[in-house]
């Protein structure tokens, strides 16, 4: 048998500068790749402002190792509104009183305006599941939230202001909730989630897509494989936090914490870099 050495070498020829091609496509867009989210963070100044519930996303925060990702941000917390911030800091400090959510509001404006702006990129804060229950006047809540940020931004233009959907609780099911339903009492998390989604709805429709929006409350919701804890009530669908996220209905257990801690990383990463104003000139004494 007769093998064709020629017919192999035309076909080389022909394939090896396609080869060649390809392998350096494969470098060029290997260095030109953006670079690791959390290596966007190594540069700002972050700030949050929170109870519980963000005590619990700042746990799992910390217990995130360093990975091909980059460096997690150190997490520090602020003692004094004056205080400088180093870039590749995640400071924090706890605002207002829980029940209270209008403390809240003024507690941030006072960091802000008292210096703390002037030290951050980016800084935000987040209302807890029970500043709303089933009695909140949420659209008051909320008109309350809009000024203070519309203030917030006019004051400090260089510091980007993230918006955070109210977090949610898991619903009471089972017999216990049936027998409540029964004898009219109400269910723990059913009127309350209600009142939080209405809220949050009032966040969405105002800020997503046109500001950053952070929407917690939709991941507390959202299990691992994508999908929805929900629950009806008069014929509508709400929905809760997913169960395996809390021990106790409420706060964030390990799994929980990892899940929110990760998802607020790679959302803090994927700002685009704020834009520094010019300052604004002096204005000359005519003489």
């Amino acid at each position: 048998m007769h093998f064709d050495w020629t017919f192999l070498v035309r076909v080389s020829v022909l394939a090896l500068p396609a080869m060649l091609l390809m392998a350096l496509h494969g470098t060029v867009a290997q260095a030109s790749a953006p670079s690791a989210p959390l290596e966007k963070l190594s540069g700002r100044r972050i700030f949050f402002g929170h109870q519980s519930v963000g005590g619990n996303i700042l746990d799992g925060v910390k217990a995130l190792p360093n990975s091909a990702q980059g460096v997690v941000p150190r997490v520090v917390e602020v003692q004094s509104p004056t205080e400088s911030l180093a870039p590749g800091t995640l400071a924090h400090a706890m605002v207002g009183q829980n029940e209270k959510p209008e403390s809240k509001i003024a507690d941030f404006e006072r960091l802000m305006d008292a210096g703390l702006a002037k030290s951050t990129d980016v800084a935000f804060f987040k209302f807890c599941y029970i500043d709303i229950n089933g009695a909140t006047d949420t659209r008051a809540l909320f008109e309350k939230y809009r000024v203070a940020l519309e203030g917030l931004k006019a004051r400090h233009p260089n510091t980007t202001f993230v918006h955070v959907t109210a977090p949610l609780t898991t619903v009471q099911r089972g017999a216990k909730a049936w027998l409540k339903e029964l004898l009219g009492r109400p269910v723990w998390g059913v009127a309350e989630n209600v009142q939080r989604e209405t809220f949050n709805e009032l966040m969405r429709k105002t800020y997503a897509g046109k500001e950053p929006l952070f929407d917690l409350a939709r991941l507390e919701s959202t299990a691992p494989d994508g999908s929805r804890e929900t629950y009806e009530l008069n014929g509508q669908t709400w929905p809760a936090m997913v169960p395996g996220y809390s021990d106790d209905g409420g706060h964030l257990n390990p799994a929980g914490q990892t899940r929110l801690a990760t998802e607020l990383l790679n959302f803090l990463a994927s700002l685009p870099a704020p834009v520094v104003q010019p300052p604004i000139p002096a204005v000359q004494a005519t003489p």
